[in-house]
């Protein structure tokens, strides 16, 4: 993903009512990059249940539980915030939302008092992959939306809400998708 002036739209995977009892029930998925190699988003409704000073006790100030980003590289951190503070390797996803998986822009964010989320992972799809699931009603896609959902909603609650947004009712969203 590169780091350009002029960031994409901040689009959202919602997940279809169907996936309940898999890994995505219930997921909201903030969308890093989509392209024709592929694509990677970050969870943003489950909870690991470990709060983040115990993963990381260096990070003794940092306040929550982390959640769980996906189930690829759960080495990996990834922290998103709200503004830059001139880390290393920095991402503006959009106005008011920043990523960066580097530990010492993690410590500058914690210090710079402004609302974050550390996840630990990430969701990948391969070439084709995220189409064709889209195509057989996996994933709804919320586009154009504000960081506002990350920010003022309980992780618990966002995919409900991200439906909300859509205007869907989960209980009459049938398994499938598409057919022509």
């Amino acid at each position: 993903m590169s780091d350009s002036a002029e960031a994409p739209p901040l689009t959202f995977l919602v997940a279809s009512p169907h996936l309940r009892g898999s890994f995505f029930g219930d997921a909201l998925i903030l969308l890093l990059e989509h392209t024709e190699e592929g694509a990677a988003g970050l969870v943003l409704t489950q909870s690991t249940g470990t709060p983040i000073h115990e993963l990381l006790p260096d990070a003794t100030d940092a306040q929550g539980e982390a959640l769980l980003g996906g189930p690829v590289q759960l080495q990996v951190g990834w922290c998103l915030y709200e503004r830059p503070v001139g880390g290393a390797g920095e991402l503006r996803l959009v106005e008011g939302l920043m990523a960066t998986t580097h530990a010492e822009t993690f410590a500058q964010v914690r210090q710079s008092a402004q609302r974050y989320w550390l996840l630990l992972g990430y969701a990948g799809w391969s070439e084709g992959q995220l189409e064709g699931e889209t195509r057989e009603g996996a994933w709804l896609w919320l586009e154009d939306a504000t960081p506002e959902l990350l920010w003022d909603t309980p992780a618990e609650a966002r995919w409900q809400r991200a439906l909300d947004k859509l205007g869907v009712d989960p209980s009459r969203v049938a398994a499938g998708g598409a057919q022509a």
